[in-house]
């Protein structure tokens, strides 16, 4: 098998990354019809975790971190991280000295298919994390992998340069030949949203605003 590490990827619009960001998770996915999220075990280190980024994608050994390492090198400011192993791993791939690694190199934020170590350090540095797994299980230096290279991720394919957002909510992929689109629907949306959550407020039911009353009779649903 051939490793590699690929220097030069596309990546949209620095805009578009930021606007997709503000938009959010759960948002996003909606606009894109609800498509591209990763695997809810995919979870923040702390609550307030919130990033978007363009993918440098890495595929590691498991219990190897060598590939992390390397992938540091060919980020730009605004990559993020998105590492997958080649066979399932809960080993701490990632921790502090990294993560001070990545932010030194204006790298915002990691999504890791395996686990993670020193997240009371990476919480205290406000470095958000998103993985799989929480362990202070070591791992060594000595296999190849590749970087920037399609994987998949907790389930989701990631393409280098795909835009990778982060909340509370989980994290969505967004390729990168649509990622104007789909913020552009997803502000859509939010405008909707907005009218929506007036009329609520107002006082209007749910069942009247969405039109759910004669699907209730459809279903032969009775009030008694």
């Amino acid at each position: 098998m051939t490793h590699r590490i690929v220097r030069n990827i596309e990546r949209p619009d620095r805009d578009i990354v930021e606007t997709l960001g503000r938009q959010g998770v759960a948002t996003v996915h909606e606009a894109q019809g609800r498509t591209g999220l990763m695997k809810p075990y995919m979870r923040p280190i702390y609550p307030t975790a919130r990033v978007a980024g363009t993918a440098v994608t890495v595929s590691s050994q498991p219990g190897d971190n060598l590939m992390i390492h390397a992938a540091v090198e060919v980020c730009q400011p605004g990559d993020v991280l998105v590492v997958t192993t080649t066979s399932e791993s809960t080993d701490g791939m990632f921790g502090e000295l990294l993560g001070v690694s990545c932010q030194a190199h204006g790298i915002p934020g990691l999504f890791i298919d395996a686990g993670i170590r020193d997240t009371a350090e990476l919480t205290e540095m406000g470095f958000p994390v998103w993985a799989k797994a929480i362990s202070a299980q070591g791992t060594v230096k000595n296999t190849a992998g590749s970087v920037n290279i399609p994987v998949v991720c907790a389930g989701a394919v990631v393409h280098p340069g795909d835009v990778v957002i982060g909340d509370a909510d989980g994290v969505v992929v967004v390729a990168r030949e649509h990622a104007a689109a789909v913020a552009k629907a997803a502000e859509i949306r939010l405008a909707k949203e907005a009218q929506t959550r007036e009329r609520l407020r107002n006082g209007e039911l749910g069942l009247d605003f969405y039109g759910l009353r004669p699907k209730l009779k459809a279903l032969g649903v009775e009030y008694e």
